[in-house]
Formats: C-alpha cells, sequence, structure tokens
C-alpha cells in the first residue's frame, strides 16, 4: 500500500513539473457567434482548402455539403473544388499518405469531426482546443519541420499559416518548481515576433476563427438546424403541459 502510494505521488509530481514546463497552457475561448456568421464560415471554408486539405482530409463531407453555408455550386466549383473534379465527391486529402506518413512521421488525421473529438469537458470544447491550438506555434529550429507548438509539443505538424502569422519565438523562463524548490523548471513568459506576417495579430486571431467555425460547422452541418428543432419541439412541450395540467384540473374537480 506503501509503495502505491509512493508511487502515486511521484506521478503527480511529474505531471506537474510537465505542467508547468509547457507553462500550464489554458484553452482560449473559442468566438461562438462566428458559428452564425455565414461570411465567417465561408472564409473558413476557402482557408480549410487552400491550407489545410493539401495534408488532411474530411472524408466524411461532401463538397456540396457548402451549400448549407450560402455558397453556391458554381462558386464551390470555381473557388473551392481543387481536389475533386465533382462537387458531389468528398473532400480528399491532395497529398499520398505514404508521402505524408513519410515526411511527418505520421498520416495528418482526417479533420470530418476534429472539433468534436477534441473537446474537454474540464478545460473547453474542442472548437476551444482548435483555436487555441493554431494560435500556439513558434519556431523551434531543434525540430524536423522547425516548428513547435506549445499547446502541443513536439508537434509532427508543421505551422502551414505561418505566412499569415509571421514567425515566432517563444521564450521561457526558469523557476522554482512548485513541487520540489531545490530543481528548476522552464515556464512560458510569452512570443517574440521574429517576422511579421500578412495579417496583423487581430486579424489573424479573427482568420484562425473563421476556420475553427467552420471545422465545428463540418462536425456538424445540421448543429444549427438542430438547434432550431430543439426551441420548437421546447416550447411545444410548454403548451402542453399547461394543456395537460388544465385538463387534469377539469377532470378532477368533481371528483374531489
Amino acid at each position: 500500500m506503501k509503495k502505491l502510494i509512493a508511487i502515486l505521488l511521484a506521478s503527480l509530481s511529474l505531471a506537474g513539473a510537465a505542467h508547468a514546463n509547457t507553462g500550464g497552457v489554458e484553452w482560449d475561448k473559442f468566438p461562438k457567434e462566428k458559428m452564425s456568421d455565414m461570411a465567417a464560415l465561408q472564409n473558413g471554408a476557402k482557408i480549410f482548402v487552400n491550407y489545410c486539405l493539401n495534408c488532411h482530409s474530411a472524408a466524411y463531407m461532401r463538397y456540396n455539403r457548402m451549400r448549407d453555408i450560402g455558397l453556391s455550386e458554381v462558386e464551390i466549383k470555381d473557388n473551392l473544388l481543387f481536389a475533386a473534379e465533382k462537387v458531389g465527391e468528398t473532400m480528399k486529402v491532395s497529398i499520398d499518405p505514404k508521402e505524408a506518413k513519410a515526411w511527418f512521421g505520421a498520416q495528418p488525421p482526417d479533420l470530418s469531426v476534429i472539433a468534436r473529438s477534441r473537446a474537454d469537458g474540464a478545460k473547453g470544447s474542442g472548437a476551444d482546443y482548435l483555436y487555441t491550438y493554431m494560435r500556439s506555434f513558434y519556431r523551434d529550429d531543434t525540430k524536423a519541420t522547425g516548428w513547435n507548438n506549445l499547446l502541443f509539443p513536439s508537434v509532427a505538424m508543421p505551422h502551414v499559416l505561418w505566412e499569415l502569422q509571421g514567425q515566432r519565438a517563444a521564450k521561457f523562463e526558469e523557476v522554482a518548481d512548485p513541487h520540489d524548490h531545490e530543481k528548476k523548471v522552464h515556464v512560458f513568459a510569452g512570443y517574440e515576433q521574429l517576422t511579421p506576417g500578412k495579417l496583423t495579430e487581430r486579424q489573424y486571431d479573427d482568420a484562425v476563427a473563421d476556420l475553427v467555425a467552420y471545422l465545428q460547422w463540418m462536425g456538424e452541418p445540421a448543429q444549427a438546424k438542430r438547434f432550431q428543432l430543439g426551441v420548437i419541439v421546447l416550447i411545444f412541450l410548454g403548451f402542453l403541459t399547461v394543456f395537460a395540467w388544465r385538463l387534469n384540473a377539469a377532470y378532477w374537480k368533481d371528483v374531489k
């Protein structure tokens, strides 16, 4: 029993040190209003096709489903159809899976439901995770890709949006380990902009929010309609409850 307790304490200590080393990254809040903004969803689709679909597929999504976010089939075909011939096809990846595995060490995951799969009840939604992740890249020449990520250390994925954001370096400070004051751990202390990007910091955050909104929508395209239907059902049940209550009172008044 004592040995088990000692192992548990050691594990907690290591987890705490790892947490301090990454700066205790908390997930930023994704601006949910983007989900009802058709222009944002359309821009997110454009960013996804131009920057993500080169390596990541969306095998459970068809191009023509983007009609639900206000795009016509002509607009989809002329502006977004690069890896397929017909708008009815699924959003397949452009890169060969074997080449992707050789370059990155692992096959890039399908992004059809990535926003739903990354949700964590304690930290936030999958959209919160992706919004933080895409804004946490920094230059790291010790990595094969030349990039690292504060939220996902040693990630194999390079920073595909670096031209928009520019290049940044992460600054770390040495502080005493809260679990062992004789040890030192590295704590994240901010970013240093190395080269400017095509977008300002605010514009980049807005573009990432558009991309995440599209990824969130892609995971459940009928989400908005489901919410609307849910409200209608709740209103109907409210009226039905009142009607049933009055009917019950009328039925039993003579019995009492």
